[in-house]
């Protein structure tokens, strides 16, 4: 979704359009499933986190300060529901109920695989660089740290794939 189109849609969202909200969610909806697949791997959970996100969008539009960056926020708040599931199921989850990801989905079944290899915090980082191609710099406000942190995590996912494809 182009940012011209995006904020002529949020700016009519925040007049409480229905319609501009849902075009603006459909408009983010693949992009929202691809980072939240990143993080918890599992596709009902993604379900809930962008259920959550998606309320949490529509109650809170008007906080939003600059039109924009709507994708920001909204993957900024996708992040945070994913990670407060990653928290509540830590305890709970056996080795053996981890349910592998959906195949019925485009996503690429071998780079599921070979992203589940490595850990959340490179995933994260790897899916926000290559999918959806946002810089350095972009990752770094939108996760809340710095940018050497992105470069270094980026470098160490790298390296965590090329062993998972060496072997």
């Amino acid at each position: 979704m182009q940012t011209k189109e995006t904020i002529k849609l949020v700016k009519l969202a925040k007049k409480q359009d229905k319609d501009a909200f849902t075009e603006l969610i459909k408009g983010h909806m693949q992009d929202m499933y691809k980072v939240g697949l990143a993080i918890l791997m599992n596709d009902e959970d993604v379900a809930d986190a962008i259920g959550d996100t998606i309320l949490a969008c529509y109650e809170k539009l008007n906080t939003l300060k600059e039109d924009k960056y709507f994708k920001t926020w909204l993957t900024r708040i996708l992040i945070n529901n994913c990670y407060a599931i990653l928290d509540k199921r830590k305890p709970l989850t056996d080795l053996e109920e981890w349910e592998e990801p959906s195949v019925s989905d485009d996503y690429n079944l071998e780079l599921k695989e070979a992203l589940s290899s490595i850990d959340e915090k490179y995933r994260a980082v790897i899916t926000l660089y290559y999918v959806e191609e946002l810089s350095t710099a972009e990752i770094a406000k939108l996760l809340d740290i710095p940018k050497s942190t992105v470069t270094t995590r980026l470098q160490r996912g790298r390296e965590a794939l090329a062993a998972y494809y060496s072997i």
